[in-house]
């Protein structure tokens, strides 16, 4: 009986016990490559000679270089700002006005006392009614003589109004001294950069009580190169500010004088002023000083839009000795010729030709 409980055990311990394992033989290692083999595959694959191949030539495309800018900045916003004064403007005035002189309303840079054209009277009976050229209708007669002279004018007059020579744009109050230093801050530099420098030149100058206003001729003569330079001014154009101000503090220059001088002794006196180019001086006759007979031959958008207007491909360059030309100075002038007295809105529209257009909003 105990055997049998013996054997009972025995037998239950073996079932109990798991199937033997039966061990997988290791995987066969792999086979180093037949080195001799390879080489000799190698030396036969390059051993067959390949024709050289001639590389196709690249068609280069020929890019018309672009025109160069105009000379017109846009920094140039600066030449016909109206004067920094701390009294509100005064209501528009009607004056007398003159194609051929100067129309803007001056301020004296030192006193700030008003030089303008005279006021209008009343017409006397005996005269044509409206006969008068006055600040009320000079750009309406100016724009009239323009389509008389040629009709193909009537689209840029319609589509273009030249606020400038408004009855609004003339009674703006103009500070030739700030005007001309604030064209030599901008020479060169960005609208934003002049804008600047400007701000820091002003800056110099404040008040003790706080006030900023443009520095008289008088406060910039005596200071130094040095310190007008803090105010970001390079060399030069401290030194041609500082020689601006000594011509208005020495009597060479004055509010008088810019507004009564004729055209040509206007511009030899300006362009004697170290800083002062032939065509920053066209430029401040025109938005500065509102003369309506300026007309520059030297500015390339101008160049430009007069090609245009008289049917040429603008497209087409002209390079002669270095310089790009669309018309030739002569014939500039021959065909500006029949506009005069009102050049200066002439060219104001030759910048806007549709196939020409350049923007000169800044100089306004």
């Amino acid at each position: 009986m105990a055997a049998t409980r013996r054997s009972s055990r025995l037998s239950a311990q073996s079932d109990a016990k798991p199937p033997p394992s039966h061990s997988m033989p290791p995987p066969p290692k792999d086979q180093p490559p037949n080195s001799k083999q390879n080489n000799r595959k190698r030396k036969a694959s390059t051993s067959k000679a390949t024709a050289p191949v001639t590389p196709t030539k690249r068609r280069t495309q020929h890019i018309q270089p672009a025109p160069p800018l105009t000379p017109t900045p846009s920094a140039a916003r600066v030449i016909a700002e109206p004067a920094q004064v701390p009294k509100p403007r005064n209501a528009t005035v009607t004056r007398l006005a003159d194609p051929r002189a100067t129309n803007a309303t001056l301020l004296s840079p030192e006193t700030s006392r008003v030089v303008a054209s005279k006021d209008i009277e009343p017409e006397s009976p005996s005269k044509k009614p409206g006969s008068r050229i006055t600040t009320d209708n000079l750009l309406d007669v100016a724009c009239a003589h323009l389509i008389s002279v040629d009709e193909k004018m009537r689209p840029l007059v319609e589509r273009n109004h030249c606020k400038m020579f408004s009855p609004e744009g003339l009674a703006e109050k103009i500070d030739p001294f700030e005007s001309l230093a604030s064209g030599i801050i901008s020479q060169q530099v960005s609208g934003a950069a002049a804008k600047s420098i400007k701000a820091k030149f002003v800056a110099l100058f404040d008040t003790p009580e706080g006030g900023s206003r443009f520095p008289h001729p008088s406060e910039v003569a005596p200071m130094s190169i040095e310190k007008l330079r803090t105010a970001g001014l390079s060399q030069r154009k401290a030194e041609y500010i500082k020689g601006l101000a000594e011509k208005f503090t020495n009597g060479e220059l004055s509010t008088k004088i810019l507004h009564e001088a004729p055209y040509e002794e206007l511009v030899e006196k300006l362009i004697s002023v170290r800083g002062l180019g032939r065509w920053s001086v066209e430029m401040f006759a025109c938005f500065g000083l509102k003369r309506m007979d300026v007309f520059s031959v030297g500015d390339l958008g101008v160049q430009r839009g007069m090609a245009a207007f008289v049917g040429r491909d603008v497209a087409k360059l002209k390079s002669k000795g270095g310089k790009w030309k669309y018309m030739s100075e002569k014939e500039m002038l021959e065909i500006s010729e029949k506009f005069a007295p009102y050049r200066s809105l002439f060219m104001w529209l030759m910048w806007r030709v549709e196939d020409s257009y350049t923007d000169v909003s800044t100089l306004e």
